[in-house]
């Protein structure tokens, strides 16, 4: 079956920071292939080994401004004194191809995106405890300790406004959980199949 009987779907996939979603969301996508991630825009400069256009697309504020006039942003949200938004363009041109886009960004802006595309798909990734969630923060060692109460208060904010999203997950092991998103995603790309022009195409064989 050609994928591009169908629409792609945009799938929304939002977690606190420490849940391990960027992380789901590259595996589903080499594991389950179809679908490409969507690279923000941010205001924020390079971590480590992070590079521009890959894992972000590093803009200024000034920059950062003009996008949002000329009406280039799908979305974007304010995140711990930066921002961070999505392309509108590139997101249609890929959904009208056929490709799922993967939305790896905060509450904020998964909302934005479902209003934006109604039959956007959203997932929230729970950590299996905030416990586990401190501890994996702590791990990474990037954060002062105020930083990391700061991040440990949002994700309980995040986690209360989980309730509006479609499904939840709860990473604990990651191969399970690759298994349940990608698996979301099979069962979704099923139901918007386009149904008459898949009957065409068998009848017409």
């Amino acid at each position: 079956m050609s994928p591009f009987m169908r629409r792609g779907i945009p799938v929304v996939v939002s977690a606190p920071s420490g849940t391990g979603k960027t992380t789901l969301c590259h595996r589903v996508i080499k594991t389950f292939g179809g679908a490409e991630f969507s690279v923000s825009y941010t205001t924020r400069a390079p971590r480590g080994h992070e590079r521009n256009g890959s894992s972000y697309h590093f803009v200024s504020e000034t920059h950062f401004d003009e996008l949002i006039a000329s009406g280039a942003m799908l979305e974007w949200a304010p995140v711990f004194a930066h921002r961070y938004g999505t392309g509108r363009d590139w997101v249609y041109e890929r959904l009208n191809t056929g490709v799922d886009v993967l939305f790896d960004i905060d509450v904020q802006g998964g909302m934005q995106i479902k209003k934006a595309l109604g039959e956007a798909l959203l997932v929230f990734v729970l950590p299996p405890s905030m416990q586990e969630l401190e501890h994996r923060l702590r791990g990474r060692g990037t954060d002062t300790e105020e930083q990391l109460q700061i991040r440990l208060g949002k994700a309980r904010d995040e986690i209360a406004r989980s309730k509006d999203y479609d499904v939840l997950i709860v990473n604990d092991t990651l191969d399970i959980a690759v298994h349940e998103l990608g698996s979301l995603l099979v069962a979704d790309r099923l139901k918007h199949v386009d149904r008459d022009a898949l009957i065409a195409q068998v009848l017409g064989s």
